[in-house]
């Protein structure tokens, strides 16, 4: 059996970003400011690395204090009942990218999503340690989710849209056995 090598997401340096319609016209844009993770793998090109990741719920930011406590009340993300949102899943090598298929838990909803990533590189920290980093992209559906806030404008719109796209800059750290 190949031993397995643990990479841990370094947060300082990994960014979580989200976007989504307001009004039908434009997008509001934030970001989790805490997360957290690992990544198992067998092998140097990550094919088949068992993935777990952790955002905390509480730590949503859109630059609007206003917005940000309403998105974490229970009308959204419920940020004190259920203060992470949770992904475990596994990176496939698919030719020169990467898909990343698993299960995405918000509030107490999980289903299977499945999103596009690009390995960034791989290189020497400051410190020597080796790092990697990963691109990943796709949307979920936030009804998906549990996530049903409905608010319609004059004109008949939603007031949020129902789409969610996420865009994560992950870098990793390996960790000497």
């Amino acid at each position: 059996m190949t031993a397995k090598t643990n990479w841990t997401i370094d947060p300082q340096h990994s960014v979580i970003n989200f976007k989504v319609k307001h009004l039908a016209i434009a997008n509001v844009s934030g970001i989790f400011k805490v997360c957290k993770g690992s990544l198992l793998s067998e092998n140097e090109d990550f094919d088949n690395a068992e993935i777990h990741f952790e955002m905390d719920a509480g730590s949503i930011d859109t630059s609007n204090p206003e917005r940000d406590t309403h998105l974490k009340s229970d009308l959204f993300l419920d940020a004190v009942k259920f203060p992470e949102i949770i992904f475990n899943g596994i990176l496939r090598k698919t030719g020169d990218d990467y898909k990343l298929d698993g299960e995405l838990t918000i509030l107490d909803t999980t289903k299977k999503i499945q999103m596009d990533a690009e390995h960034t590189g791989i290189g020497k920290g400051r410190f020597n340690d080796v790092r990697a980093g990963f691109e990943v992209s796709g949307k979920i559906n936030r009804k998906d989710f549990g996530l049903n806030f409905h608010l319609l404008n004059d004109a008949g719109d939603l007031v949020v849209g129902n789409d969610i796209k996420l865009h994560c800059d992950i870098e990793l750290i390996k960790q000497m056995s």
